[in-house]
């Protein structure tokens, strides 16, 4: 990718007018959730988290941290490298999570023959993992940029009321300017907010296997050839988001695996800071960004369904529909089909039910006090508090994010949305961080889905047994 200097692209923008590019609702939303990150350098407390970003970001990195982990380090660095490709088209390389027997007859079925010819398990799937990567791909896409240049894409303006976000202390390239990179220096991206290969003062680098089994080497998906992100603004987190989004897709059609799904999308958050590519608080506001749009998509928000969507795998590849597009107007009923279409395929390649298929697991995260532990490490990855009001009192889930229920209660119709939103009040992890400012969106910095996911599904197997409702 050609380097382009801040100066360079100032004169661009002033030679030639670009119209204001605007920004859904849905985007702007996420937006206004994302934004407490371009207000750090205007408090102590702001300045300090940036600085713990840096160095809980590097510890990680080279190995000095004591967060607790699912591999030894090698292995980290090597499923890092190999988690660099997104399998956006149908969620394989993340389906591990499933366990040893669904995991494995998933991606037997769904895989990536190279980097754009692919498979999917079933229909209804395919076109829920389009339609739902589609939407929040978009809005962790909406984020780039606009933290680090108030643009849409690097040189399109945004619309006024994108612009108006960027108000009460808010500043672009957040990033550039409290590690001394700012925009368009030597070494530095050209937009603003680079990344950590560009910040750290020293970066471990390493050599392994890529997704495809063949040699690669980590600066390969920093640097080029593999992905070349000297120019591609580091917040938030857009992997991390996909990471999420099809993670939590698989949990919910296979509630079994539910809470191994969670920490698997945790997992591939986290191997992007192992192989240097992002901050702890780009994977953070990225989970965010996936978890508050798919909650509002399972409550069948009209901002989120009902649009027309293209992406590759929202049909069988090999149809001959090449607009491969789709609306999907009623999201639970398309959940629905295709857990139906899952529990089938399970049955047929596991040769027994879902739930005895999934507790048949021999994999990495088959140990309940690891998972959690790890789980819980990267909820805040140790930053410190910045709103110190957020921190002394617990939120009521169900009155600042009544939507965040459904990404349980999709797994789990035995429970209602009010009991998970009590759940995931009474599980909520640590508060005050820096997206955690009293917002909707804030709130789903916080909830600690593993350990939710944990009572949730208790309660709904007591439901099934005939067991008295708890109170």
């Amino acid at each position: 990718m050609r380097h382009i200097t801040a100066l360079s692209l100032t004169a661009l923008c002033l030679a030639v007018p670009v119209p204001a590019s605007a920004q859904s609702t849905a985007n702007l939303s996420a937006l206004r959730g994302l934004v407490p990150v371009a207000r750090l350098l205007a408090s102590p407390e702001g300045k300090a988290a940036l600085d713990a970003n840096l160095k809980v970001t590097g510890d990680i990195q080279s190995g000095a941290s004591s967060q607790p982990a699912l591999l030894p380090l090698t292995e980290r660095r090597q499923l890092a490298l190999k988690d660099c490709f997104i399998t956006d088209g149908n969620a394989t390389q993340l389906a591990d999570g499933l366990g040893t027997r669904i995991g494995d007859a998933y991606q037997s079925k769904a895989r990536y023959a190279d980097y754009k010819t692919f498979t999917s398990v079933s229909p209804a799937v395919a076109k829920l993992i389009g339609y739902t990567n589609n939407v929040t791909k978009s809005d962790s896409g909406a984020g780039k940029y606009f933290f680090a240049n108030a643009t849409s894409h690097g040189k399109k303006p945004v619309s006024e009321e994108a612009a108006a976000i960027l108000g009460n202390g808010a500043v672009t390239d957040a990033f550039g300017r409290a590690y001394g990179r700012l925009a368009g220096t030597p070494g530095s991206d050209a937009y603003g907010n680079p990344r950590p290969f560009q910040t750290l003062p020293v970066l471990t680098a390493y050599r392994g296997e890529d997704y495809f089994g063949k040699p690669s080497h980590s600066l390969d998906w920093l640097r080029g050839p593999g992905q070349d992100l000297t120019d591609s603004p580091s917040y938030p987190s857009g992997h991390t988001t996909y990471g999420y989004t099809e993670s939590m897709i698989l949990a919910i059609l296979v509630p079994s695996r539910y809470r191994q799904m969670v920490v698997r999308a945790a997992e591939y958050g986290n191997s992007r800071i192992v192989v240097g590519a992002h901050y702890a608080m780009d994977v953070i506001g990225g989970r965010a960004t996936s978890l508050h749009a798919l909650a509002h998509l399972l409550a069948n928000d009209p901002t989120y369904v009902g649009q027309i969507r293209t992406n590759p795998a929202v049909i069988d590849p090999a149809s001959a529909d090449t607009a491969k597009t789709v609306t999907l107007t009623d999201y639970p009923a398309v959940v629905k089909a295709a857990r139906a279409e899952i529990d089938a395929f399970v049955t047929e390649t596991c040769g027994a039910d879902v739930a005895t298929c999934a507790a048949q697991d021999q994999s990495r995260f088959k140990d309940e006090a690891t998972n959690a532990a790890f789980y819980a490490s990267t909820l805040t990855y140790g930053l410190p508090v910045v709103h110190p009001a957020q921190a002394a009192k617990p939120l009521d889930i169900a009155a600042v994010a009544p939507e965040a229920g459904h990404l349980l209660t999709a797994a789990f119709p035995e429970v209602t949305v009010a009991e998970a939103n009590r759940i995931l009040t009474e599980t909520q992890g640590p508060g005050g961080g820096f997206l955690d400012d009293g917002s909707e969106f804030g709130a789903y910095s916080r909830i600690n889905l593993y350990e939710a996911a944990g009572k949730v599904a208790a309660l709904a197997e007591s439901r099934r047994n005939g067991a008295a409702p708890s109170r």
